[in-house]
């Protein structure tokens, strides 16, 4: 679905992203974790092709990504990013509309409001669809484009990948889970999600491979299995660390400054 290839990124002489390779395969979960200052912003800015690519690093669906057409990429890749504009004076179904601009020219279809309607009910954001966007707290402006990003990759293309930057801010217990299931179903239809978190036990329980950064290098990528280990989890993150096992799928468990004794 997506190769990377000794990307290497610099702002200024300060190198942010130094030659991370990875390959993402249809219908994987990936997690891109990291403390602050990693670069999973970063690198999932440009692996979605948002930063200057000056050498042929990022590869998504054996073509270059800087090669493809700018309106047929929209159709088959979609970006939640972490910054949000908060000024926006539209009503919450014409926010999530926006989706599907990349479907119509001036009127929207039936079928851009039917796209419109299912992701709204996924996200928990139906009610909120004539309420004013400048009037929404913290997490329910965060459902709300996520189900504009989901309503972007509503169509026949298959193998579709979608990349979310800490798409689980400001969101409650309950509104993390659902988002990580509607990713999760995601990619059961073959699709690839490529998400980064902060929460590595949610990281642990949802993702097949977890893609593991510190000051902009690759440390690890595999299974949770083989990547979230007391040793790696303690190094990158500069705190100690216990692994036990999740009892709900025996994933990894990790609890920071736990003491085995």
């Amino acid at each position: 679905m997506l190769k990377a290839k000794n990307v290497r990124f610099a702002v200024k002489n300060h190198l942010l992203l130094d030659e991370i390779s990875f390959a993402a395969e249809k219908g994987e979960f990936i997690a891109i974790l990291g403390p602050n200052g990693a670069g999973k912003s970063t690198l999932l800015s440009y692996i979605s092709n948002e930063l200057e690519q000056k050498n042929k690093t990022v590869l998504f669906k054996e073509k270059l990504i800087s090669q493809w057409d700018k309106r047929e990429l929209p159709l088959h890749k979609a970006k939640f990013s972490q910054h949000q504009a908060g000024d926006i004076t539209l009503e919450i179904k014409d926010v999530v509309m926006m989706g599907r601009y990349p479907y119509f020219d001036n009127t929207p279809s039936e079928k851009d409001g039917q796209a419109v309607e299912k992701w709204m009910e996924a996200t928990d954001t139906t009610h909120l669809k004539n309420r004013s966007y400048e009037h929404l707290s913290g997490g329910e402006r965060q459902r709300v484009h996520l189900a504009r990003v989901l309503t972007q990759l509503e169509n026949n293309i298959e193998n579709k990948i979608i990349l979310l930057d800490e798409p689980l801010n400001n969101l409650d217990v309950s509104h993390q889970f659902k988002t990580l299931e509607i990713i999760k179903n995601l990619t059961e239809k073959n699709n690839t999600a490529i998400v980064v978190l902060h929460d590595i036990n949610l990281a642990s329980q949802f993702a097949d491979k977890i893609l593991l950064l510190k000051k902009g290098k690759l440390v690890a990528y595999d299974t949770p299995a083989n990547v979230l280990t007391e040793e790696m989890i303690s190094e990158v993150y500069n705190f100690p660390c216990y692994v036990s096992v999740n009892p709900i799928n025996q994933q990894p468990l990790i609890l920071f400054g736990q003491n085995k004794k």
